[in-house]
């Protein structure tokens, strides 16, 4: 599940013109996560995931600080778990807590966030090489973060790769606490990897834990509306790297780049009510 240092880091691309300029429209995951997809209390902690208990004016501070604490301490002892687990929480703190509340209460993701999850992600992956015994808790964590970039991706490639790297999270977080919870965001996810089978399985699993009918068909109802914006999307994908391949083809072969979405554009058609890059 680790990858190489080159791979995760294209993860999120941030060259180009819109390095100064970034901004982007973040979902409110947990709440819609809260009160729709996910059915019973789980281990997902709303707190954790949007910390705002920061200081005034910059509340991402303490965790910047506690963050280079950390690499500090790690410069030393490089392969230790749980300085490794540690630093990924908090570089996940310091990104939820650059993101921005805009006037209309809508949460924006800054250049700072976006660096940050991206800081957690590499972390996270020396993190599953250095340990046995994965915290579910912190995959937990990391996984809706891969998810806002694959949201934010500039690309339909960029945000299939982010979605794949957030749906290999989860599956980790689902195999070591299995909850409805943990399979019906695996489904959900995964159904967007373009792996459909993957997915129906992971459905499968959530619906076996499901401890009530009505629990079952309210994960049917959202996770039918995920696949189907879901199939979509694997058009989409599928279509933009034929036009990559025949533009690859009447070049003499050298690759063509990836078809740039439009400003704002959800690349995952807002299945969880966010947007694309903002100006």
């Amino acid at each position: 599940m680790a990858k190489d240092d080159n791979e995760h880091r294209m993860l999120f691309d941030l060259r180009g013109r819109r390095r100064n300029a970034i901004k982007i429209v973040y979902a409110v995951l947990a709440i819609l996560m809260g009160a729709s997809l996910f059915l019973t209390v789980g281990p997902f902690s709303i707190a954790e995931i949007f910390n705002d208990g920061g200081t005034a004016g910059n509340p991402a501070e303490p965790y910047e600080e506690q963050s280079e604490r950390l690499e500090a301490k790690l410069r030393k002892d490089p392969d230790n778990p749980d300085l490794l687990m540690a630093l990924t929480r908090a570089q996940i703190n310091t990104g939820n807590n650059l993101v921005s509340i805009e006037d209309n209460r809508e949460r924006v993701m800054t250049l700072g966030s976006v660096q940050a999850y991206q800081q957690a992600y590499d972390t996270w992956t020396k993190y599953l090489k250095a340990t046995d015994e994965p915290a579910p808790g912190l995959a937990q964590l990391v996984a809706p973060a891969m998810l806002s970039l694959a949201e934010t991706s500039r690309s339909l490639q960029e945000a299939r790769r982010n979605i794949t790297a957030a749906a290999e999270v989860q599956e980790l977080a689902a195999e070591l606490r299995p909850t409805i919870n943990a399979y019906s965001t695996l489904a959900y996810y995964t159904y967007f990897t373009g792996d459909f089978a993957a997915a129906e399985a992971a459905r499968k699993k959530a619906e076996k834990l499901a401890k009530s009918k009505a629990e079952v068909e309210a994960v049917a109802q959202q996770l039918d509306e995920f696949r189907k914006r879901a199939k979509q999307f694997d058009k989409e994908v599928k279509r933009s790297e034929q036009q990559a391949k025949a533009g690859a083809g009447a070049g003499g072969g050298e690759a063509a780049p990836e078809e740039p979405l439009e400003e704002g554009e959800n690349p995952l058609g807002g299945a969880l009510g966010g947007g694309g890059l903002g100006e």
